[in-house]
Order: C-alpha cells, then structure tokens, then sequence
C-alpha cells in the first residue's frame, strides 16, 4: 500500500486552483476536488481564509449550514504569481 505525501504548498496550490476554475465550491466539493478531508487539512483552509485568499460563507440548510468556498482576488494573484511559478522551479515528483 503506498501512500503519497503531498507538500502543504501544493496543497494551497491545488485549493486556490480549484477554487480558479469552479468561481465557488461547496466545502465538500472542494475538498473531493482536491484530494483532501476536512480534519486533516481545517487549519490550511482556516489560514488561505485568514490571509484573504480565500471568502468563506456560510448558509443556513435548514438545521445545517452549507460552508461555500471563493478565490478572492488577492488568492488569484499568490496563484499566478508565487504559486504556479514555485512549481515550475520545484516541480511534484511524478508517479513512475
């Protein structure tokens, strides 16, 4: 059984991404879309929040809320230019 370790940058990377191309994800969507579960990676999504990356908002569902997810456009510029260009200088290491 092998299980692949994924730096917490490219983590970031994969959210912000997502978040590019959908507008605005529901939190378990974007989580399925990344690969990701909501215990082990909270506090990543807690701080893209807390730096203004990201919007969170939260709805009532009846007795529950739905927490949605949106790339701010401070979130678009780390994207394009920290993030895309620190993965073309350290690229993931592929599956071989």
């Amino acid at each position: 059984m092998s299980h692949e370790y994924r730096d917490r940058i490219y983590i970031r990377k994969d959210i912000l991404l997502a978040l590019t191309e959908a507008g605005e994800l529901k939190q378990t969507s974007l989580l399925s879309r990344c690969g990701l579960n909501i215990v082990a990676h909270k506090d990543i999504l807690e701080d893209l929040e807390k730096k203004g990356f990201i919007n969170k908002v939260e709805e009532p569902w009846g007795s529950k809320k739905i927490v949605k997810y949106s790339i701010t456009d401070k979130g678009i510029h780390v994207l394009k230019e920290v993030l895309d260009p620190y993965e073309e200088l350290f690229p993931r290491k592929s599956k071989e």
